[in-house]
């Protein structure tokens, strides 16, 4: 641990008592009261997670938007200001380098990226700039998440401003006198916002948020777990290079005018895809019983044959029942088929089910 790096929020992880764990090389929190305890308050309540590790940075000049649709099938010129979108990273051969997001803040793209990847997708954004687009990498900031159907009116007392944000809207907005740039997103399928702040002023607005009765700390384990019941993608087990936006089920990130154009990379795999289809597609999936499978367990069809592999697992605490998502041939992914799972040495009944598992909540 004392080779991990640490967000601007470490010591108040450690004075909450949090239990920290190695993750994308920083000590992050996994859990203070309890993962199911943390994932039922940002259900009914408001949670609180920091997401400093994640990193963030700004695209300025003019061309940025071009610039960066070099590098991204999605719609960034068209991008509205003060609004954001949830885009891909792609590669030449059309696998994902990474999922990201990008908001029109008018003189500047603001941007956030995965932890594990964030040094790379930087370098690899900076490598493609043209002349007078520049990235400056935000190292000073910290980024918290506060979720669930009180985050709207804890905001309302701290940060009146936010309130008016509908979902993917994004302004520089005061919070107890803090500056911070506040989206109304997040990835736990309930409304919420995530707030960039200064790393010098990090605790004290944390704090400030946690003294609001409605709102409790939680760490990776519930993040984990809501993302999960959402449906959401994590990257490096749902999403790699070795998935194409199309398998992923992600090709509503494709802007349509991008599909008239193909300029981004991986346009001519991602184009035959969308025309011919894939051989597997990315499907939620509902075991039977109480057993969770967890990554990696292999899915056959009915006649023992093995039709893919799951790429994320867990028990559902909302749903009191076990959720899966993963990859099968696509001939055997339609809603309601039954397939099964080998979790430990058992082969265990299971169906492909639609998701989000859990309806999201999104402020629209």
């Amino acid at each position: 641990m004392t080779e991990l790096k640490t967000t601007p929020l470490d010591a108040l992880h450690r004075r909450l008592g949090a239990r920290m764990v190695p993750f994308a090389g920083y000590a992050m929190p996994v859990q203070y009261t309890g993962i199911m305890a943390e994932h039922a308050q940002c259900r009914s309540k408001a949670a609180l997670f920091d997401v400093s590790h994640m990193g963030q940075g700004v695209l300025t000049g003019e061309g940025a938007a071009a610039a960066l649709e070099r590098l991204t099938p999605a719609d960034v010129a068209g991008l509205k200001p003060n609004r954001q979108r949830y885009a891909l990273l792609t590669a030449e051969d059309g696998g994902i380098l990474d999922d990201f997001m990008v908001a029109n803040m008018g003189d500047r793209l603001f941007l956030v990226v995965n932890a594990a990847c964030k040094d790379e997708d930087f370098a690899h954004i900076e490598a493609h700039l043209p002349a007078g687009v520049r990235l400056a990498v935000w190292t000073d900031r910290a980024l918290i998440a506060l979720q669930g159907p009180a985050a709207e009116g804890v905001m309302a007392r701290l940060g009146p401003a936010a309130v008016v944000l509908p979902f993917m809207g994004v302004a520089e907005v005061a919070i107890a006198g803090i500056p911070c740039l506040v989206s109304r997103s997040g990835y736990t399928g309930e409304d919420g916002f995530e707030i960039s702040a200064p790393a010098a002023e990090a605790e004290r607005l944390a704090d400030t948020l946690l003294a609001d009765p409605d709102v409790a700390p939680a760490g990776l384990g519930a993040r984990d777990s809501l993302r999960l019941e959402a449906g959401l993608c994590l990257y490096g087990n749902d999403i790699d290079r070795t998935t194409s936006p199309v398998e992923a089920a992600l090709t509503w990130t494709i802007g349509k005018r991008r599909r008239s154009e193909w300029s981004f990379p991986g346009a001519a795999r991602i184009r035959h895809e969308l025309e011919n289809g894939t051989s597997r597609l990315r499907v939620g999936i509902l075991p039977e019983g109480r057993a969770p499978a967890r990554a990696h367990t292999t899915i056959h069809a009915a006649d023992g044959t093995q039709i893919g592999e799951i790429t994320s697992g867990g028990f559902g605490p909302t749903l009191n029942a076990p959720v899966a998502m993963g990859y099968v041939r696509r001939d055997l992914s339609a809603d309601g088929t039954a397939v099964a799972l080998a979790v430990r040495g058992r082969m265990l009944p299971a169906r492909i089910a639609p998701m989000p598992f859990v309806p999201h909540r999104y402020k629209r």
